[in-house]
């Protein structure tokens, strides 16, 4: 069994790493990785994602229950409840990322629908896609300040139909990833923020692939 430790170290890495990256600006954005109980380790609200410490999480129940509080002036992230949508829809994931790049921001502005046509190109393997010439989208969802409406959208969505990769985007926010382990999701955030600067560049030099 991962001892509990050891999943907030792997949270610790990845913040810092996308802290230096520009993807976790000051507090912004929020990490999980579940344990094999079904709970899971979540970034506390209002915490330095560059200075993150084990005391930094809160463990979570699926049902928004919080059962391990290191310091007393914890609170969960504010979007806790995407994480719980996102582990109750996918069982077999083990870690749920979020970050607030630019690219994201900017690439949920090109297109005004519900989901982001996504390049033909070569990462798009590492995101489970071995296809030739495939037509991908990732999902878009409307951004809310009560991020519960956030939740239910993207479980309402969910439930009728399978993204194509697994992550979504939050318009004029940022995007989600899951994976089977941390450094699984890891992996998937790099990918998919390597994929919205192809696009953001191939609008500036004129290229569409519009599928």
């Amino acid at each position: 069994m991962i001892m509990n430790t050891d999943l907030r170290q792997s949270l610790i890495h990845a913040s810092r790493q996308f802290h230096q990256l520009g993807w976790m600006a000051g507090t912004a954005g929020n990490l999980s990785a579940k344990m094999p109980d079904n709970s899971f380790w979540i970034t506390a609200s209002s915490k330095k994602k560059g200075k993150l410490v084990t005391e930094d999480f809160v463990r979570m129940s699926l049902t928004g229950e919080i059962l391990e509080n290191p310091a007393p002036n914890n609170k969960p992230s504010a979007e806790t409840s995407i994480h719980q949508a996102i582990y109750s829809l996918f069982p077999d994931a083990n870690a749920c990322y979020h970050v607030h790049s630019v690219e994201a921001k900017l690439v949920s502005n090109f297109i005004a629908h519900e989901r982001l046509p996504l390049p033909p190109i070569e990462m798009l393997k590492g995101l489970g896609i071995w296809q030739e010439n495939p037509k991908v989208y990732m999902p878009v969802f409307e951004n809310y300040l009560e991020v519960s409406r956030i939740a239910e959208d993207i479980i309402q969505r969910f439930k009728q139909t399978t993204p194509d990769v697994p992550g979504l985007l939050i318009r004029n926010h940022g995007v989600t990833v899951w994976a089977t382990s941390p450094e699984a999701a890891e992996n998937h955030i790099e990918l998919v923020e390597y994929i919205f600067r192809y696009i953001v560049a191939a609008r500036q030099a004129g290229l569409n692939f519009q599928h």
